[in-house]
């Protein structure tokens, strides 16, 4: 029985992994939570590794959060996810861990992409300024997998998931991604009997959306594969209008009032759309539908709001 050791195992997309371990079953799970581990911290993370010995490291911890949040703390979003990276992929080759699967972002692929953006146009031109610090970090991990497999013939490589949504998501209102930002912002308006609800920027932007449990099956369809892409993208292969999306949350939440657009905000990269050929020609496809997956977003954080975890 393989042992698996899934970091961020408290965050959206680490909870998701778990679950989708114990659904397929003949998994140990492994997990540490910040309490015990500092995956910050060099030696503690190597001592861990040591001594657990997992088979197969999925790098799910990440420190995350929207526009606001990397151009605010720039610092800390380089900083905290270089460390994370370099510890659990250096400590998982000291470990003699065979397999890492290192979880990267859409926001890797530079500002003006071509679209759909495919794996190789990587590095080609500048990034978008707004996340510059946390793309870099991640390119810096998916960097270190290739090589790493390259120099050491270790099976570590990484999956970009393009914007992720779903149960356990983060609904801090600065701090948040988009869809939970507005989830909670139609939410809060429609308890409050406001007429009008405003979104940053102007609503044009693209941007493609997967639910946290399409992306935990990608990760396990990737780590059932011998030979997987150094790097390959996780997407739906679909995008649309910011403002068509906040529309979409209206509807969801049951917010009846009118949506403005704030052009005074910055709008971030134009569109992001992922080429997901690559991944596709793997046998790997979606399942769940933006409107229903939504609709279980909303109900999850109504739910953790009544039970007081939900993550404001």
């Amino acid at each position: 029985m393989a042992k698996f050791f899934i970091t961020g195992h408290r965050g959206m997309v680490g909870s998701a992994l778990v679950r989708e371990a114990q659904k397929r079953g003949g998994h140990t799970v492994l997990t540490a939570g910040r309490d015990t581990l500092n995956l910050c911290d060099q030696s503690e993370t190597f001592e861990f590794l040591a001594e657990e010995k997992p088979d197969v490291v999925l790098i799910a911890a990440a420190k995350v959060g929207g526009i606001h949040a990397n151009a605010t703390y720039p610092a800390d979003f380089i900083y905290e996810n270089l460390a994370i990276a370099a510890n659990l992929v250096e400590g998982s080759r000291r470990a003699n861990v065979p397999r890492v699967l290192f979880l990267g972002s859409s926001c890797i692929y530079p500002k003006h992409a071509p679209q759909p953006m495919p794996e190789d146009c990587l590095l080609t031109s500048p990034l978008e300024p707004t996340n510059e610090a946390y793309a870099i970090a991640k390119i810096a991990g998916l960097k270190l997998c290739q090589h790493y497999r390259a120099q050491h013939g270790l099976l570590y490589h990484s999956a970009m998931p393009t914007n992720l949504y779903g149960p356990g998501d983060n609904y801090h209102p600065e701090n948040s991604h988009v869809i939970p930002a507005l989830i909670r912002r139609f939410h809060e308006a429609k308890e409050r009997g406001d007429a009008t609800v405003a979104i940053w920027g102007t609503g044009t932007p693209r941007r493609e959306f997967l639910h946290v449990d399409d992306l935990a099956a990608a990760c396990f369809h990737l780590l059932g594969l011998d030979n997987p892409p150094d790097w390959v993208n996780v997407g739906t292969g679909e995008d649309l209008t910011i403002f068509d999306l906040a529309t979409l949350i209206a509807e969801t939440t049951g917010f009846r009032g009118e949506i403005l657009t704030d052009p005074s905000k910055p709008d971030g990269t134009p569109r992001k759309l992922l080429d997901i050929s690559k991944i596709r020609a793997t046998g790997w496809e979606p399942r769940v539908d933006l409107r229903k997956g939504l609709a279980a977003a909303y109900q999850d954080f109504l739910a953790t709001l009544e039970t007081g975890a939900a993550r404001l």
